[in-house]
């Protein structure tokens, strides 16, 4: 697998938050119908894929990058290697090259023939808004613990650790919340206006300390109140996950090694393998 690790080093070296992004496309892909390269196909004629779905819609990014790195696979190695092991494979690969831990991905996932936009916007894929019960919840239906979700599964909570958020996301919290840190509310507002639809795409870190490598400073930023989205801020405010934030904030170790273990367990949500599904030629489309 050295040609996806040289493809996404390629463009994590351009932009950094490009890492971030594919750790997200991995989520975003495992979470809706499972592990299965669906949130890869553009719309046909028959379905509706996932891509302008709430949660992915000008959040979720770096197709391109699968295409490239399909691409190189197919010359080297046709139709062996999935689309699905691709992202797993290169979500993997983004964490190590941010400094984060490796793990041995599970390989000989097959590609879905066909997408949901319907699936995508069920609410599988916990907003930005949620609860802690909420997060709680969505993991576990997927089977996944709360250690995993708070350690990483997410692909929000631990991996946001790395990467950005539209103003429009975290507007309600830096306006409207008590519990977060006065000047760090003060510094978000200052790129983020009140007014909706004023500066909605604007940027901010998920991480304020360390926003392009992987680190546990997210879990520090929770402790001091530092959280950009609510469903950052509800990991560590009074609830059941506290203490767990507060190890990570303390034990890098601890928090690598569960991250990694959490990003197994989500690798081996519901992949379509043997006779089911295909190994698709590109990734944007079925086989004809």
């Amino acid at each position: 697998m050295t040609t996806v690790q040289s493809v996404v080093k390629s463009a994590v070296s351009k932009e950094k938050r490009m890492g971030a992004s594919l750790l997200r496309l991995h989520f975003h892909d495992c979470f809706v119908n499972g592990c299965d390269g669906s949130i890869l196909l553009d719309d046909t004629s028959s379905f509706t894929g996932e891509k302008t779905a709430g949660p992915n819609n000008r959040s979720v990014r770096g197709y391109n990058v699968i295409d490239d790195i399909k691409s190189e696979v197919e010359d080297v190695c046709p139709g062996v290697v999935s689309c699905a092991d691709i992202v797993a494979i290169a979500a993997r690969d983004s964490v190590v090259l941010l400094g984060g831990p490796g793990w041995d991905v599970k390989l000989g996932r097959r590609d879905s023939k066909t997408a949901s936009l319907s699936a995508a916007n069920s609410g599988v894929i916990p907003p930005p808004s949620s609860t802690l019960s909420n997060l709680v919840n969505r993991f576990q239906a997927k089977g996944l613990s709360t250690k995993d979700m708070v350690s990483s599964s997410r692909v929000e909570p631990g991996s946001h650790t790395i990467g950005q958020a539209r103003c429009v996301i975290f507007r309600t919290r830096i306006y409207n919340e008590t519990n977060i840190d006065s000047s760090f509310a003060k510094k978000r507002q200052s790129s983020c206006p009140l007014t909706a639809g004023s500066g909605d795409n604007n940027l901010a870190p998920l991480d304020v300390q360390s926003a392009t490598v992987f680190d546990n400073k997210y879990y520090k930023n929770l402790i001091n109140q530092k959280g950009l989205l609510h469903s950052d801020q509800v990991l560590h405010n009074g609830g059941s996950t506290d203490s767990l934030v507060e190890k990570y904030s303390k034990d890098p170790d601890l928090f690598d090694s569960d991250f990694a273990a959490a990003m197994i367990k989500m690798g081996d949500i519901s992949p379509l393998t043997g006779s089911s599904g295909e190994i698709r030629k590109k990734c944007r489309k079925v086989n004809s």
